[in-house]
Order: structure tokens, then sequence, then C-alpha cells
């Protein structure tokens, strides 16, 4: 009997890791939970074991931590408990301009942002090079394409790792793929206390769809996914302008 294949899934009770979670757990996979509310990942874990029947796990830990992050480190190195996909989705941003910002914030968003990117790919990679079999999504933005601070800068980095390591593990049999979104209808806004009608209304994106266009595109083996057509536009327009004039649109916006 095979088995089924086994996801990990970073900021896995709200938002697009709630997603991925619930689409991968509807397509077969067995799942790993990581956030940092145990209370909330056994809530999570209930409801999709009582939908659709697999086997879920959950790993607390605060990736900000570098013990905690370790343990997950480790689950995705367990070459006895193979890890087939995982998805780094944990993030989050700061409403504030740089020098507003506590360092320590700035710190913290970096560690959540690149270096648990950075940690549990090299962990995964690993494992799944010594198979020839696996494929992570690392979660960015289409920020990533737009100088807009630290939080874009950190994105511009999950990009680059992403495209390099497509390329430089395909022939190993792994797949790596950055995700980047837009405006998105989850927590993430609400936490940086940013109000829906900071964007228009036909840019924010409904989870669902997303991350099925997210998976449709990892099964084609692309490295960026860039999940509808008005965001794959305005990532092309953003190519072609040159980063100063769009420093200075932004700039005038914030006056």
């Amino acid at each position: 009997m095979t088995s089924s294949p086994t996801a990990l899934v970073t900021g896995a009770t709200a938002g697009i890791g709630r997603e991925f979670v619930e689409q991968l757990a509807a397509s077969g996979h067995d799942l790993i939970l990581v956030a940092r509310d145990a209370a909330r990942l056994e809530s999570v874990a209930a409801e999709v074991r009582a939908r659709h029947g697999g086997a879920v796990e959950i790993l607390a830990a605060d990736l900000t931590d570098r013990t905690e992050l370790a343990k997950v480190e480790a689950r995705l190195a367990d070459a006895d408990r193979p890890v087939d996909l995982l998805i780094n989705n944990a993030g989050f941003g700061l409403k504030e301009r740089f020098l507003v910002n506590d360092i320590e914030a700035e710190q913290q968003m970096l560690d959540v942002l690149v270096v648990a990117v950075l940690r549990l790919s090299h962990a995964a990679l690993g494992a799944m090079v010594a198979r020839r079999h696996g494929a992570i999504v690392n979660v960015s933005s289409v920020a990533s394409f737009l100088p807009r601070g630290t939080y874009s800068a950190a994105k511009a980095w999950v990009n680059s790792f992403s495209e390099w390591a497509h390329a430089e593990y395909a022939a190993d049999g792994v797949q790596v793929m950055a995700l980047c979104p837009g405006f998105v209808k989850t927590e993430f806004h609400q936490r940086m206390e940013v109000s829906r009608d900071s964007a228009p209304g036909f840019l924010w994106l409904e989870a669902p769809a997303l991350v099925s266009e997210a998976l449709a595109d990892l099964d084609r083996g692309r490295r960026i996914s860039i999940p509808s057509k008005r965001y794959r536009a305005i990532v092309r327009a953003a190519r072609i302008v040159p980063t100063g004039l769009l420093q200075r649109a932004q700039s005038l916006g914030r006056r």
C-alpha cells in the first residue's frame, strides 16, 4: 500500500496557510501544521481530521526563536518520516516606515521572512535531494517587485533564492517555487491594522482561488507563481518602469 504524501505548512492556522492546509488535505496529503499558538493548531487539526480523515501532526513553534525553529528543521530532515512538500508561508508585515519601527520588530520580521525560509529550506532540501523527490513553495509577495521598504526587500530575497534553488535542484528531482500574491482577504492586513479600503476592491484576491492556482503552477513546474491576470500585469509594468520613478510615486502617496 502506497503511503500518502506529507506536507509541512508554516503559518498553518490562518489565511493562505490555512487554505493550503484545506486543499492539500482534500487532495490526500497527510499534514504537519506549524504555528505559534498550540491551542489554535489543535483546533485546526481537529477540523481537518474530521473533514478529510487524513493524518495531521502539529508542531507549535515560534520561528523567531532559533531553538524552536530547530525543532521544525529536525522534523523536515527526518529521513524516517519524509516530508514531500514544504510550504514556507509564515509571515507578517509592519505598518510604519523603517525609522518609525522598533529595530527588534524589524529583526523579527527578517527572522520569519528570510532566516526561517533559509533554514527550513536547507533542512528540507537535504532530505529531498537524498530521496530525489520533493517540492518547496516559498510564499513571497507582489511587493517583492516594488521598492517598498524592508518587507519588499525580504520578499525579493525569497524570489531570488527560490529561482536559484529551482534551477540548482531540478536535476535532483526537487522543485522550488516562489508564490507572489498581492492583496488577499485574510487576517494578514488586519494584524497590521490596515483596512480593506487601503486598495481598490478589484485588487483583493480570495485565498481559495489563489492557492488553487498556486498548486496548479507547482504541478506545471513553474519557478514563480503570480496569481491572477491583474497582478501579472502589475508585475510586468513594475519590471519596465524605472525604480526611481516608482519610488517617487510612492513618496507622493505618503504625503
